[in-house]
């Protein structure tokens, strides 16, 4: 099975000989990846829907692991027992709804060991849900496919440092170690707000101006993103 760039990042972040639980499971394709390469014991895909768990079931019995891939149909952790995954992994989600699923299953959440997340959404919003609620980021990955740039987070629990806006913003990881696609991002980024700034900061329109001035600030925090990287090795072309 061959998994795409963002599909292969998450599952280089599953602690390898455990028990995985996958949350929205969709094919199936990361548990698949897991026990076929023995880099999971078992696994239980999960998902809220029927259709594309029938779709998961399909090909968990394509490839034969039927006996150790469990399909389940369950919102969020709602069908996953405490003590039965020792990481779960929840990807291709909005940030709101991943922090509805660890709120409402905290229980089940306490007892497991890491967690992989891939929020679609509100990234900065789930990083401060994080380390306000007894969570601390391993590590992350800010991976580019297609054109699109997704952050997988490998997460445990524990007490995480206080963070700066800036570190909430892009990811304290990724920046103290000039993470390269990252810089890439924020360099299209700042390139993006200096650009448009003057003709939103001349309109004759209060919210094109309002619009501006949260322009600057998102343009401020870039520039210190920036010079956090390049402390860390990162060679910036503009910055």
């Amino acid at each position: 099975m061959i998994l795409s760039k963002r599909l292969l990042t998450i599952a280089s972040f599953v602690p390898p000989g455990g028990r995985v639980a996958d949350v929205g499971t969709d094919h199936g394709y990361i548990p698949i990846y897991l026990v076929k390469n023995e880099l999971a014991v078992s696994a239980i895909a999960m998902d809220v829907r029927s259709g594309p768990l029938s779709r998961a079931a399909e090909h968990v019995a394509e490839y034969g692991l039927s006996d150790r891939i469990e399909l389940r149909l369950s919102d969020g952790l709602d069908a996953l027992g405490a003590g039965e995954a020792d990481t779960v992994v929840i990807s291709g989600l909005g940030g709101p709804l991943m922090m509805d699923i660890l709120e409402r299953g905290r229980q089940t959440a306490e007892t497991v060991n890491c967690f992989v997340l891939s929020p679609q959404s509100d990234i900065p919003g789930v990083r401060v849900f994080l380390r306000e609620n007894g969570y601390r980021i391993r590590r992350e990955a800010f991976v580019k496919e297609d054109g699109k740039y997704y952050t997988v987070m490998q997460v445990v629990h524990g007490t995480d440092r206080p963070g700066r806006v800036v570190d909430d913003l892009y990811g304290r990881d990724l920046l103290e170690r000039g993470d390269p696609v990252l810089g890439e991002f924020l360099q299209k980024q700042g390139e993006r707000c200096e650009k448009l700034l003057p003709e939103l900061a001349a309109s004759p329109k209060e919210e094109t101006r309002k619009r501006a001035r949260e322009m600057e600030e998102e343009l401020s925090f870039i520039c210190q993103a920036l010079k956090i990287m390049e402390e860390a090795g990162w060679s910036a072309e503009k910055y």
